[in-house]
């Protein structure tokens, strides 16, 4: 039902999202926009936190792709809704030990550095391109979605559970291991972090990369901490959730300096991401995350073709028909 739910959201967002703006000709009144736009965000939320991505990935592609709303503003709320829907999650992934408090203060100062880093060049960019800007950022963020897509894709082989390997000195001076109860085994598992010196500088790509495009950083943190750092993929998503939270609350700050949120825009994505940032979690523990993550790889995909052309035909004026 879950997958259906959120097809349905997709071909919908393809076919009726660009009548949605305010105080236009389109066939939604305000009224209409925002139950919509609470409705969608509450999918959104469940998908990200069970793929261990946030919203951000989701929702800032597809308003990007759909819609010609300015592009700092569609990328301050993405930031917000990809803060909230792991900010809601992280109360009750850290009761079920699907966090390490241990990886989240260890990421937590580069992502912020970097996702603070990455909002001021978002809003150094478009100051100084003015509309050009929305071309550019539209065409480089068709561009990432195709790498990030592919990046999921080659996940997909990754092991729930890495062969515990002999950590380095940094890591065993942190004492970064850690047992949890995995449910789906009835039985406890280990691990050791692994890296730790080449993760901290990609934490740090990773928020700024989240901040300039608006997309937090899930989509980069899951595959780090599981393929880099040798952490077990539910505890890799769910430390990746309480990260986002951190990064993307100090990256929306830039944004919300120059006046890029709107508060009737954000607010329903806001509640949406808390009420579907619970069911998420509370579904986490027991749902496997494969087939979302397989549905998540299409959306990307399809948006990151969208994104291309309109791209292009933003820059060059060359009409291209797509979707």
């Amino acid at each position: 039902m879950l997958i259906l739910a959120t097809l349905a959201c997709y071909l919908f967002l393809q076919t009726q999202i660009d009548s949605l703006s305010f105080g236009g000709q389109g066939s939604f009144s305000s009224i209409d926009i925002i139950v919509i736009s609470f409705l969608v965000s509450v999918i959104i939320a469940i998908v990200a936190v069970i793929a261990g991505v946030g919203g951000g990935v989701i929702f800032t592609p597809l308003l990007l792709a759909f819609t010609s709303f300015d592009t700092l503003l569609i990328r301050s709320t993405g930031l917000v809704v990809a803060m909230f829907s792991g900010l809601i999650s992280t109360g009750p992934l850290m009761r079920k030990g699907l966090a390490d408090i241990k990886l989240v203060l260890l990421g937590a100062l580069p992502i912020i550095i970097g996702g603070m880093s990455g909002s001021f060049a978002a809003i150094h960019l478009a100051r100084q391109y003015g509309d050009q800007s929305d071309g550019i950022i539209r065409l480089s963020l068709g561009l990432m979605l195709i790498l990030i897509a592919t990046i999921f894709v080659f996940k997909s082989g990754a092991s729930d559970y890495p062969v515990r390997k002999k950590s380095d000195n940094f890591s065993q001076r942190l004492k970064l291991r850690k047992t949890y109860w995995e449910s789906s085994l009835s039985s406890y598992v280990s691990y050791r972090a692994t890296n730790v010196k080449l993760s901290i500088l990609l934490f740090l790509l990773i928020g700024f990369t989240g901040g300039f495009f608006g997309l937090g950083g899930g989509w980069a943190a899951v595959p780090l901490l599981n393929l880099v750092m040798s952490i077990p993929i539910k505890v890799a998503t769910g430390t990746s959730g309480v990260l986002l939270a951190l990064g993307n609350a100090a990256a929306i700050w830039p944004y919300i300096n120059v006046g890029a949120l709107i508060g009737i825009i954000a607010a329903p994505w806001m509640l949406g991401q808390v009420i579907g940032g619970l069911i998420g979690a509370s579904l986490l523990s027991s749902l496997k995350a494969s087939v979302v993550r397989a549905l998540l790889v299409a959306i990307l995909f399809g948006s990151s073709l969208k994104l291309i052309a309109r791209g292009i035909e933003a820059l060059t004026g060359i009409q291209i028909p797509l979707l």
